[in-house]
């Protein structure tokens, strides 16, 4: 009762993040029936290209074999022996070249639907799989039953497939049994081909449909509450209120820090109320002047306060003060648009300090 409203909750598409560490756990979506496809597939190519010479070949061999049994001696262990040898590898050659594309087959189909890599979580002995409620859960679930109903179809084409084409060839399959092996084996060989060209038609229409059915079925699987992507959010970019509490103290800090700075300023400059621009600049050791503090509204009259209590000059420009507050950056030098402002008002400064020293 618990899965529906869960599984109802799963409304947004899977986050790239969770997507990544799906498959980097090798949980990618497979689909069966290609794996089948490309066996039948190999099956067709091995009974339309090489069958043919195999089968001339055993034929051949069972024939001789048959024919002239008194050269095949079996009075002991050793000729036992040696006549099961001989059909071993008669055999095995005939039938070697289709284990080679049965095999690039089923890698063929792997490759196809994702390209391989090794996963070691997938080998790790995990309770689950022996679970009785999870596999309770396989037999029964969704996958289950879609699983089941193909498998029945299958089957049911499969009959059909066999009954139509031994309907249609029992007359061949008759007149071959009079035959020599040889002749009898390429009979067999062509009702063949026409079951596998049947096979693999159908068995593509399946693959095709199975194969979008298992990436929407992934995809599915892999859906998200709201409540998960917020979640996965506050863990890949930080927890909102934490950050912003960071970011407030080290609003903070820089604060206390311009503040400590102040009294080293040469100058400020101010428009009445809203910005303050604290700037330091020694003769010879200083190219322009730095920017050692700036602020709006309460922090700007807190260096206001500051550089009164320290003697530091107060210039008060509306416009300049301004436009500085937008474009300047603490511990910068000010932009080259207002060297000949500034050098204005520290040219005021020095002036000051030299009359102070005359008349001292």
């Amino acid at each position: 009762m618990s899965d529906g409203p869960d599984k109802d909750s799963k409304t947004e598409d899977a986050t790239e993040k969770k997507i990544r560490d799906t498959v980097e756990q090798g949980k990618l979506p497979h689909s069966r029936e290609v794996a089948i496809l490309s066996s039948f597939v190999a099956i067709l190519v091995f009974t339309v290209f090489y069958a043919k010479d195999a089968i001339v070949d055993l034929g051949m061999f069972l024939s001789m074999f048959l024919e002239k049994p008194e050269a095949w001696p079996m009075d002991t262990e050793t000729d036992v022996i040696a006549l099961y040898k001989t059909v071993i590898i008669e055999v095995g050659r005939a039938v070697l070249s289709l284990l080679v594309l049965l095999t690039v087959a089923g890698i063929g189909a792997s490759v196809f639907q994702n390209m391989p890599q090794f996963v070691g979580e997938r080998i790790r002995p995990q309770m689950s799989r022996i679970s009785i409620t999870k596999g309770w859960s396989r037999m029964f679930g969704v996958q289950g039953w879609v699983e089941f109903l193909k498998s029945l179809g299958k089957l049911g084409f499969a009959i059909v497939v066999l009954v139509f084409t031994l309907s249609e060839d029992h007359r061949k399959l008759l007149a071959g049994m009079i035959t020599n092996p040889v002749a009898f084996g390429l009979v067999i060989r062509g009702i063949a081909v026409d079951i596998l060209v049947a096979i693999v038609f159908v068995m593509g229409l399946i693959a095709a449909v199975d194969l979008v059915w298992s990436r929407f079925h992934w995809k599915q699987d892999l859906r998200m509450s709201k409540q998960e992507v917020k979640d996965e959010f506050k863990q890949s970019e930080g927890d909102p209120i934490i950050k912003a509490r960071l970011r407030s103290l080290a609003r903070d800090r820089a604060r206390k820090r311009m503040m400590t700075a102040v009294p080293t300023a040469t100058l400020i400059i101010a428009n009445p109320t809203h910005f303050s621009i604290a700037l330091k600049y020694v003769r010879d050791v200083d190219a322009a002047p730095v920017v050692v503090a700036k602020g709006q509204d309460l922090v700007a009259l807190k260096i206001r306060e500051i550089a009164r209590e320290n003697n530091i000059p107060i210039f008060e420009d509306v416009a300049l003060a301004r436009s500085m507050y937008k474009q300047v950056s603490v511990d910068n030098v000010i932009p080259s648009q207002f060297y000949q402002a500034v050098a204005e008002l520290v040219r005021i400064v020095y002036s000051k300090k030299a009359e102070r020293r005359l008349t001292s």
